[in-house]
């Protein structure tokens, strides 16, 4: 219960401050507790920030492959999981401000220490298995399944931007609806593999 009450304390003082900004005094005073109760939980604010985006991949993975596990066919699967990482983000937009570190500080890159960002990455990494996965179900090879993965990621983020700071309203247009299209897309690529090549980078 202390750790879950530190966390959102945290989560409240990176949402106003910025992962730089914070403090583990501001967190502790947040949370209601001496500085050194927070230090047996966590050994600094990068350990803490990465508890939280942990917990929230765990939830988003688990909306992923919850979605995917009664699709009758692979296409059905891929479509299930790449609308459930959209509608997780969609319902709770403080975690996709967690997941790109947008707290306090706009667009640019960030991360933590080189351990936590592969962990981490590997946890996000995991949220897009079931999209993979389906992906070389219907027949895509190894690096295509890798790239339509990456794709629906890419457009589930930006139809996110869009929808979040309502910048889609100008076209009339619905994020998830367009989010299940380009899914359908990605099913019919993956079904004929020489639609598309595989992007190399």
């Amino acid at each position: 219960m202390k750790r879950g009450i530190i966390l959102e304390a945290a989560l409240r003082v990176f949402s106003a401050e910025g992962l730089h900004g914070a403090s583990i005094r501001a967190i502790a005073r947040e949370a209601g507790y001496a500085p050194g109760a927070i230090y047996n939980y966590f050994p600094s604010k990068e350990h803490i920030y990465a508890a939280a985006l942990g917990e929230s991949l765990t939830r988003l993975r688990q909306a992923t492959e919850t979605a995917a596990a009664p699709a009758d066919s692979a296409a059905n699967r891929l479509i299930g999981a790449g609308v459930a990482f959209f509608d997780f983000y969609d319902a709770h937009p403080r975690d996709l401000d967690l997941g790109f570190y947008l707290f306090g500080g706009g667009i640019e890159p960030r991360g933590l220490s080189e351990e936590l960002n592969r962990e981490l990455n590997t946890a996000l990494l995991a949220t897009l298995e079931p999209v993979r996965q389906a992906a070389r179900d219907l027949g895509a090879d190894t690096d295509r399944a890798v790239v339509i993965a990456a794709d629906a990621f890419a457009h589930a983020t930006g139809l996110l931007l869009l929808s979040h700071t309502r910048r889609l309203n100008l076209f009339h247009l619905q994020a998830r609806e367009l989010m299940r299209q380009h899914l359908q897309r990605l099913v019919e690529s993956a079904a004929c593999p020489g639609a598309a090549a595989p992007l190399r980078y």
